[in-house]
């Protein structure tokens, strides 16, 4: 678990009535996400989150829910449109931090605090300091315990392989220790997470 160093201290406290508010506009913009894991992904991002850091301070909680919101739009980017896979994901993060700060400011996050969350989103794909590094972890983590079955079913055994074994390079060690543990029900996931580790 990682305690001290991932609290920062903002005005606004998860009890706040802004804060909640926020939760709540995140939470509706990802229910009308075309991709149909994302609401649950965002839900389970928390979940690791608070896993790997029980006392997570706002900042990383609301970019626990928020990390993937670029995918919430009609228009979202699509991955095939991009030479480099790096190029996708980094364009999804600004697009989806900017759609974050809106949502933030529209429930009246500060100023601050908004900020935070901004840049988690924005480095939540490549990490790079503990603060981002933790997120990254959540969401990788959640990928392969709550988005590996429907992403599989979407685009079959030679995709979702590539993409678990880009995930799974970039777990830092503490996630690794923890990615035995994901054991989907299906016994052909089973076997993919395996050979994804290798």
């Amino acid at each position: 678990m990682v305690r001290a160093m991932s609290r920062l201290r903002f005005r606004q406290s998860v009890d706040s009535p802004s804060y909640r508010r926020a939760e709540q506009l995140l939470r509706q913009r990802l229910a009308a996400s075309p991709v149909p894991e994302d609401p649950g992904h965002a839900e389970n991002t928390l979940y690791w989150l608070l896993r790997l850091c029980p006392d997570a301070d706002p900042a990383l909680r609301l970019a626990a829910l928020a990390h993937d919101i670029e995918r919430a739009r009609e228009d979202r980017l699509r991955r095939e449109d991009w030479p480099d896979y790096d190029a996708f994901k980094a364009a999804h993060a600004e697009i989806g931090a900017r759609i974050t700060a809106e949502i933030l400011q529209q429930a009246g996050i500060e100023a601050e605090l908004r900020d935070e969350v901004c840049r988690l989103v924005r480095r939540h794909e490549v990490g790079g300091d503990p603060r981002s590094d933790l997120l990254k972890d959540a969401d990788s983590l959640s990928y392969f315990d709550h988005n590996l079955p429907l992403y599989f079913h979407r685009e079959g055994w030679d995709e979702t392989l590539r993409r678990a074994r880009w995930g799974y390079q970039r777990l830092s060690a503490r996630a690794r220790r923890i990615y035995p543990t994901i054991q989907p029900a299906d016994p052909v996931l089973r076997k993919l997470l395996k050979e994804a580790s290798n």
